[in-house]
């Protein structure tokens, strides 16, 4: 039976998709999996960072298993599918947390995309990424044409999407897509997730917001966040909220 299974020891937590007799595919329910553990994993505050992997030695994730969305209506298939699986790739994005997708096979198709949506990104060497739509008449639709673009070089995402190619670790690595190829990227990635450990986790989460909305990943909710954030802090928030509370008029002194 497929899964998205969460387990979390200590300040880490590990989400491992689980359907290896299909290289990792997406089912529905593991797009349920994912989004409930990505809402609790966000309440968490023991969690200080999140490390995304698929089962077994062979694949990470090959994208979205066709027989879940082949016999989708075109309604269907954009209403529910393509927007319901960008939403859930989008709440991991924006994960307060920080992210690692710790790739132990191919990433292809939803499978790349989902690792996109990791703040950082390790490989085993055997590893290869591709966008495959095209070869079953679809294109690619959780965010595969739009943030991937964002983090690699335009022509490399149109060698995988238009024609087909892979690419391998080593281009990964060297293009910044992911930060290391290693023979154990699970290990490389528990690795990384102790050395922040010892980080503010509050510093870093302000530092995710910053730099998101430097390139443009929820920039207007990353702002807010910021101002959000900033305010809360300030003596006119506690008297404003204190005066509501004794109905009265608030005597705020801009600190």
């Amino acid at each position: 039976m497929s899964a998205v299974t969460l387990h979390i020891s200590g300040t880490t937590a590990l989400m491992r998709l689980e359907n290896a007799a299909k290289m990792n595919a997406f089912t529905l329910a593991m797009l349920d999996d994912l989004e409930r553990h990505l809402i609790a994993i966000e309440r968490e505050s023991a969690v200080r960072s999140l490390i995304v992997t698929g089962e077994g030695e062979k694949a990470f994730c090959t994208g979205a298993d066709i027989n879940a969305w082949g016999g989708l209506s075109p309604a269907e298939f954009a209403r529910h599918w393509v927007r319901d699986g960008h939403r859930i790739f989008d709440r991991l994005a924006r994960l307060s947390k920080p992210t690692i997708a710790a790739l132990n096979g191919h990433a292809f198709g939803g499978g790349l995309e989902l690792a996109a949506a990791c703040d950082v990104r390790v490989m085993t060497h055997r590893a290869t990424l591709a966008l495959p739509e095209a070869r079953v008449g679809i294109v690619p639709g959780w965010s595969g044409t739009q943030r991937l673009v964002r983090l690699i070089p335009e022509p490399m995402v149109k060698e995988m999407a238009l024609f087909g190619r892979r690419i391998s670790a080593e281009r990964a690595v060297a293009t910044g897509f992911a930060i290391a190829a290693s023979d154990n990227a699970l290990e490389l990635a528990r690795e990384i997730a102790a050395e922040g450990a010892v980080l503010s986790p509050r510093a870093t989460e302000i530092a995710k917001n910053m730099i998101h909305a430097a390139v443009g990943e929820d920039r207007d909710a990353s702002i807010e966040a910021l101002g959000s954030a900033a305010i809360a802090a300030s003596a006119d928030r506690a008297e404003g909220v204190a005066a509501f509370q004794e109905k009265r008029n608030p005597a705020f002194e801009g600190t």
